[in-house]
């Protein structure tokens, strides 16, 4: 077939590791892009909302010194600890990497506050080890350009799913972000489609060539028609149509939205039961959708808390809000009991139910 279909390709990509260069440094030039989908696209928000707000359970714990220096955390004057850690799991999803500034007493190196910063302001320097050596960040405002040097240990830095030599954390928004645009897209069209059945659009042919005249009488007519009046046109002067959208003469867009939809959250890493939406699911299934969700989550726990310890050398444990091991081990506990011990075909076929 010389007018063959070519097979699909994936570009081929490299991390962003360390040069031979004495310094590499890497700041996000997507931030603002990914912050506009964040903020524009209502299942981004409530996807990244959610896994922070489940990664954050039932907030922290720690020992009594540790909790007194935490509790005094302000950020930038009405934060507290559990908004400043959730602003930094929101902030490190949508960049790859989140920022906040460690305030330390001069004197006894204690913790007195951190204040979360905007990413898009913040390079990473690594030196030729690929070990970070400071921090930059540039000024927001201003024609002269200036730069504030941090020290890593002045800090505190989360990473997101850093492959390999990488020196930087990778976004969510990378992977999903033609899913994102499919579904933006999907949504403007349906919007189209359903003003144009509601108020469909009319064709007018004017018996003129005089520019003026048919600007005019556009005027006119955009006026009449927005404000829903009565159209009186002269007899013989104009010709017009409506032009509308006939019924089942489009695609119907609806299960390309939900396939789409469906398809996001599987790749997000949420299950739909978990935002609410249970017309998929079994008890079963759902039970196992949750089990899978729950170990990711505690995945994203241990990194918070690894993150912390590492960086400011205090131990917390977050708390994940409630656990359905008891109960699926419950429920195995009753079909042995009933002679019916759950075997691995057995879980194939309730998650296919």
């Amino acid at each position: 077939m010389t007018n063959r279909v070519d097979d699909v390709t994936v570009a081929a990509v490299n991390t962003y590791g360390v040069t031979n260069l004495e310094e590499t440094t890497y700041q996000n030039p997507n931030w603002s892009q990914y912050l506009g989908y964040y903020k524009t696209i209502p299942e981004v928000k409530i996807a990244i909302d959610t896994r922070a707000i489940w990664t954050l359970g039932k907030g922290w714990k720690s020992d009594p010194r540790t909790t007194v220096i935490l509790d005094h955390i302000k950020g930038y004057g009405n934060d507290s600890f559990n908004s400043i850690l959730k602003n930094m799991i929101v902030t490190r999803r949508i960049n790859g990497d989140a920022y906040a500034e460690i305030m330390r007493d001069n004197k006894s190196g204690t913790l007195l506050n951190l204040k979360p910063l905007d990413p898009g302001t913040m390079r990473i320097v690594v030196d030729k080890k690929g070990l970070i050596k400071r921090y930059e960040q540039t000024n927001k405002t201003g024609n002269k350009q200036t730069i504030t040097k941090f020290e890593s240990k002045e800090i505190l830095h989360f990473t997101n799913k850093r492959v390999a030599d990488e020196i930087h954390g990778v976004s969510d928004i990378e992977a999903i972000e033609d899913i994102i645009k499919a579904n933006y897209e999907s949504f403007a069209d349906i919007k189209k489609l359903m003003h144009r059945h509601v108020k469909p659009i009319m064709g007018f042919k004017i018996d003129s060539d005089d520019t003026t005249k048919i600007n005019a009488f556009a005027t006119k007519m955009d006026h009449v028609v927005n404000k829903g009046e009565n159209l009186y046109i002269p007899k013989g002067t104009v010709e017009y149509e409506l032009i509308s959208v006939p019924s089942n003469a489009t695609l119907n867009p609806l299960p390309w939205r939900e396939h789409l939809r469906t398809y996001f959250f599987q790749v997000v890493g949420i299950p739909q039961i978990i935002l609410g939406s249970s017309g998929e699911f079994t008890e079963s299934t759902a039970k196992i959708a949750y089990l899978a969700f729950q170990q990711s989550v505690e995945d994203e726990q241990k990194d918070i808390e690894e993150a912390i310890w590492n960086q400011l050398y205090l131990r917390i444990e977050l708390e994940f809000p409630a656990s359905l091991r008891n109960e699926l081990l419950s429920d195995e506990a009753k079909d042995a009991d009933q002679g019916m011990e759950l075997q691995p075909s057995d879980m194939s076929a309730r998650m296919t139910e």
